[in-house]
């Protein structure tokens, strides 16, 4: 398996519109990110969870060349808005996108992007199948997806574990049951959104104690604001099996 990260910012990116703080002007690259999303290449296939707006540019930079499937992991606009670049694909691998996605989030993609599931459907438009998601394992073709309940302050949003990785975003909760579900990892990969507490997002000191408490051998932070800082220095405070992501990082799993 190989897991790219995609992107690797909050809702806003960074650099944020207008911004002048010193982690938006940062030359490093490092501190470049685009809405969060990632993508995952296993059993021969290409899948990405989430589409955020940054989606078009995230593929190109990529150079992704086929999708099989997109997994939603709730549907925030940074998560769900480059959902019609999609038919991109449509064309190159002549089929329909599987989205997978719980029915809640389901309703509000047929709200945002009603033309596609319009009754008379304009020419060119995104060609997908809605495929429903709960709390419990499901396959795509030979790979076995096991959803993670969380919650993001109230909103309930799924993880996925896939193999020996789990990915989590815009969560600030774990359910004990859930937890159950991400023991022996080789990867967990879970948002950090800043230093000072937050409604609805992990903070870096409580994803820090999280993963202590799960125990996998490595984990990759990601969800990052500018206001947690630079990559270079939060890095060196990090333990020896915790990194930060960054846009572009690819590892093999």
């Amino acid at each position: 398996m190989k897991l790219t990260f995609l992107g690797t910012g909050t809702s806003q990116g960074i650099p944020i519109i207008a911004c002048k703080c010193p982690v938006c002007l940062s030359t490093d690259k490092k501190d470049k990110r685009l809405r969060t999303s990632a993508l995952v290449e296993v059993d021969g296939q290409t899948i990405v969870i989430d589409s955020g707006p940054d989606f078009r540019y995230q593929m190109l930079r990529a150079n992704v060349q086929q999708l099989d499937a997109i997994l939603f992991t709730h549907e925030h606009k940074d998560h769900t808005a480059g959902l019609d670049d999609v038919r991109a694909f449509n064309w190159v691998n002549k089929r329909a996108i599987d989205v997978y996605a719980e029915k809640r989030v389901q309703a509000s993609l047929k709200q945002e992007f009603a033309y596609v599931f319009a009754e008379f459907r304009y020419p060119g438009i995104p060609q997908l199948n809605l495929i429903d998601v709960d709390n419990k394992a499901f396959q795509i073709n030979s790979t076995r997806i096991l959803p993670i309940r969380a919650m993001h302050l109230k909103l309930p949003v799924f993880g996925y574990r896939i193999g020996d990785m789990a990915y989590i975003t815009d969560a600030n909760y774990i359910p004990a049951e859930e937890k159950e579900k991400l023991k022996g990892l080789k990867v967990l990969v879970l948002n950090a959104l800043r230093r000072e507490k937050h409604l609805s997002h992990f903070t870096l000191s409580e994803a820090l104690a999280l993963i202590e408490e799960l125990k996998p051998e490595k984990a990759y932070l990601t969800h990052f604001s500018h206001q947690l800082g630079f990559h270079q220095e939060i890095s060196k405070e990090l333990p020896e099996n915790v990194f930060m992501a960054y846009d572009g990082l690819a590892i093999d799993i």
